[in-house]
């Protein structure tokens, strides 16, 4: 087999969560039902990733960008992050999950900072699967955060290389994933782990996010270990 053929399925998969909003106007629901729907779904793909085999799942929920939607929106969204921190996701530190937040806090609520704070605190011990939510997430934002801790540290720029930038990003242990994964046919990445995802394959598939589960995740697992992965070289 050449050397450059994954024959082990990947072990950190991102996903872009891509279609509540169309699936709820074909249901002829409202737009918050269709986000409620996608927790169903994060938390369905988060069992299917332990049954899966996968280490690591970093799932991109709410984007820097996303500010601009209407504000009724925004609002009924950091409400089902609340009530998904709640209801969802408890049953999940009790599989082995341990969940992490990535991205700013601190135009979040208070009450949902402390959520976030108190399921991290809860869960760190969890080894099964780490879970990192993207909340309030840029990838551009987060490099540059990264370059103006180094630009206040005073470091030398010919000490600068790409581990001391890596160590100075959100989430430093944050493995780059072997796999990312955008649902709803949509064909970008919005601004996601722009750092991470250098040599990530990617998998864009037509489902929408509410409709998302074992069945899609297996797939583009089978399909990422069919793949060949060359990082530049032939």
């Amino acid at each position: 087999m050449d050397d450059n053929r994954r024959d082990e399925q990947a072990r950190a998969v991102a996903i872009i969560m891509d279609g509540n909003g169309r699936w709820a106007e074909r249901q002829g629901l409202p737009v918050a039902d269709g986000h409620r729907a996608g927790t169903k779904a994060l938390r369905r793909t988060v069992e299917a990733a332990i049954d899966l085999g996968l280490e690591t799942l970093v799932v991109y929920a709410f984007s820097t960008e996303n500010w601009s939607r209407p504000a009724g929106e925004v609002d009924s969204l950091m409400d089902i992050f609340g009530e998904t921190i709640e209801r969802e996701l408890p049953d999940l530190k009790r599989q082995g999950v341990r969940t992490r937040f990535i991205g700013r806090r601190d135009r979040a609520s208070a009450g949902l900072q402390e959520q976030m704070a108190r399921l991290e605190e809860e869960t760190a011990g969890n080894d099964r699967l780490n879970l990192w939510v993207a909340l309030d997430y840029g990838g551009r934002a987060e490099i540059v955060e990264a370059a103006r801790r180094l630009a206040e540290s005073g470091i030398e720029p010919s000490e600068i290389d790409e581990n001391v930038l890596r160590a100075n990003l959100y989430a430093p242990e944050l493995p780059d994933p072997d796999l990312l994964i955008r649902t709803s046919g949509e064909l970008r990445i919005s601004n996601f782990l722009l750092w991470q995802l250098a040599y990530s394959e990617l998998a864009f598939v037509d489902t929408l996010w509410p409709d998302f589960g074992h069945a899609e995740l297996e797939q583009a697992l089978a399909a990422y270990a069919s793949r060949r992965r060359r990082f530049g070289g032939r």
